[in-house]
């Protein structure tokens, strides 16, 4: 990769987000790195070849582990996937672009305005393996941390490009824990989980719920076979628990804040 992270960060110190009103332009939070730099790996999840080519990558690996789960399944319970659906097959890159371009970030408001318009585009890859997947006879199980008021335009969004098992009995959304473990433990009272799906490693296990960074990169290292044979991780450089481990979960911090807290991590030389 030949542009460092504090490239990037001088980068998003150059540019200056913008507000759009009454076709008049006007900075609101200019030089965040935070809101700028979410424009900027916006704006890669949207244009970049390389980033199609992570999810075909992704959804290849596990269209493979399906056929060689398949070939040795001996197990008595039907077979399920467990999936993400943001950043993992549903694409909230323009979200992330209307916030930055307003100097802002998520805010549980703007985020329900957005999902209930159920615009999101699929990824790359993602249908066609859902349907493979369906087409062998697994059950998909979508858990998302997206709030119960958001279900019928989740549901809407699914169904229209034809998901797999789109409906109430297999979307499990958030109910006031980010944790997914109790839904996954859900899922697997009556079934075999094949595969987990996700951006975030919190998609795959407890073991990542509310880590540190120490913490979180241990836990992959423990768990390294895992990836790419059970767990199958999408690219997301917008957001994640990544953030909220530098932060230390704390959700209250302003952007002034978050971009020191940025600068202070970053490595150079």
């Amino acid at each position: 990769m030949r542009r460092s992270l504090v490239g990037v960060i001088i980068l998003a110190l150059s540019a200056s987000c913008k507000t759009i009103k009454n076709n008049q332009i006007t900075n609101t939070n200019p030089g965040s790195i935070v809101a700028d730099g979410k424009l900027y790996t916006a704006v890669w999840m949207q244009r970049a070849a390389e980033y199609k080519a992570l999810c075909e990558q992704a959804c290849n690996i596990a269209t493979l582990r399906v056929n060689q789960y398949l070939q040795h399944n001996n197990s008595s319970k039907p077979l399920a996937i467990v999936t993400d659906i943001d950043e993992t097959f549903l694409d909230n890159s323009p979200y992330a672009v209307h916030q930055a371009l307003q100097g802002k970030d998520y805010t549980d408001a703007t985020w329900r305005d957005w999902t209930s318009r159920a615009e999101a585009d699929t990824l790359c890859g993602a249908l066609e393996f859902f349907k493979y997947a369906a087409g062998k006879g697994i059950t998909v199980f979508y858990i998302t941390n997206r709030g119960e008021a958001e279900r019928s335009g989740t549901l809407k969004n699914l169904q229209k490009f034809g998901f797999p098992f789109a409906d109430s009995a297999h979307l499990y959304l958030s109910q006031g824990s980010s944790s997914k473990e109790s839904r996954r433990l859900a899922v697997e009272k009556n079934y075999d989980i094949v595969l987990f799906l996700g951006d975030n490693l919190g998609d795959f296990s407890a073991l990542f719920d509310k880590k540190t960074e120490a913490e979180r990169s241990e836990n992959v290292l423990n768990n390294k076979n895992e990836f790419g044979k059970k767990f199958i991780i999408f690219p997301n450089p917008d957001y994640g628990d990544w953030e909220g481990a530098m932060n230390r979960y704390n959700y209250k911090l302003s952007l002034p804040q978050r971009d020191s807290i940025i600068k202070a991590n970053a490595k150079s030389y």
